[in-house]
Parts: C-alpha cells; sequence; structure tokens
C-alpha cells in the first residue's frame, strides 16, 4: 500500500506558489521569501503552512527552513518494483550469452521470440538480422527458435508458432 502522504507531498509540489516558496527555502533560506518567490506576504504565509502539513518545512527558532528528508522518507515506503528477470541476461539490449540451463534458455527464447508476428512469414535473412541484433551466434538462436517450437521453419521461411502472445 502507497503512503498517503505521496499524493498529498505530489500536490504541494504541483502548486506553483508552493513549489516556489520550498525552493526559496532550499535555494536562498536566509533571504525573505517574498522577495525571493515574487508573492505577496499573504502568499507565502498559505504555502508555508500547506508545507508544513505536508512535511516539507517546519519552523523552528530560527524560521522557517525546508524538510527534505521528508522525501527520503517517502521512498522509504514504496514497494520495491520487482526486478526484470531479463536483465540478467541482456546488457544494452544483448544477450550475455546464450544460457545452457533450459528453463532459462527457454525464457529468453520466449523474449527473443516476441520479435516476430504471429502469422507473419519471414525469410531467413530477415530472421538472422532479427537475431543478430540479440547476439552475434544467431544461428544458434535461430536453431533454439525452432527446436523449441517458438519458431517453425519449411523451405527456408519462418514463422512465429509459439510463445507469449
Amino acid at each position: 500500500m502507497i503512503d498517503k502522504r505521496i499524493p498529498r507531498v505530489l500536490g504541494l509540489l504541483g502548486q506553483d506558489d508552493t513549489l516556489r516558496v520550498l525552493a526559496a527555502l532550499v535555494l536562498r533560506p536566509d533571504e525573505p521569501l517574498d522577495k525571493v518567490t515574487g508573492l505577496d506576504s499573504g502568499a507565502v504565509a498559505k504555502a508555508l503552512d500547506r508545507l508544513a502539513r505536508g512535511g516539507l518545512a517546519v519552523r523552528d527558532e530560527e524560521g522557517w527552513r525546508a524538510r527534505p528528508e521528508t522525501f527520503r522518507e517517502l521512498l522509504r515506503t514504496l514497494p520495491s518494483a520487482p526486478a526484470d528477470p531479463m536483465d540478467a541476461f541482456l546488457v544494452d539490449g544483448r544477450l550475455v550469452s546464450i544460457p545452457a540451463k533450459r528453463s532459462k534458455r527457454l525464457m529468453v527464447l520466449d523474449y527473443i521470440a516476441q520479435v516476430f508476428e504471429v502469422g507473419v512469414r519471414y525469410p531467413e535473412k530477415e530472421v538472422d538480422v532479427a537475431l543478430r541484433a540479440f547476439h552475434d551466434d544467431y544461428a544458434a538462436l535461430r536453431r533454439y527458435l525452432v527446436d523449441e517450437e517458438f519458431l517453425t521453419r519449411e523451405g527456408g521461411v519462418y514463422w512465429r508458432s509459439g510463445g507469449t502472445v
């Protein structure tokens, strides 16, 4: 579940006056906020009140100061995104190596097979060009794709016959 403060903080940052006051607190903390922001003192006071309620500013004995640690606190509440399983095999979109373990190889082949559209027939040269983008040993990839029934071959023409759609 996402922390309910996150939409509030994002809403504060989406308001021009509040964002200007927060920026002034961060970048020019010792200068008068109305002069730095160009806002009248009433607008500055309202923005400071909203920032305080959102946890982005606090008033202490020296005056107002930004509270950027709120962003770090909120980041810690976000659930981490699951890692893409393909990250273990691809660097800049290319295969580091063809996995030896069949279950991993099938996952990689399924990913690669998705570059071929269902119902379209491809000459071998087009298949080789597409596979060369993934790995220098495109012939091995082509062979694996056919052997594992991701692609079907007949008379030098290939078409997608398996994998995730």
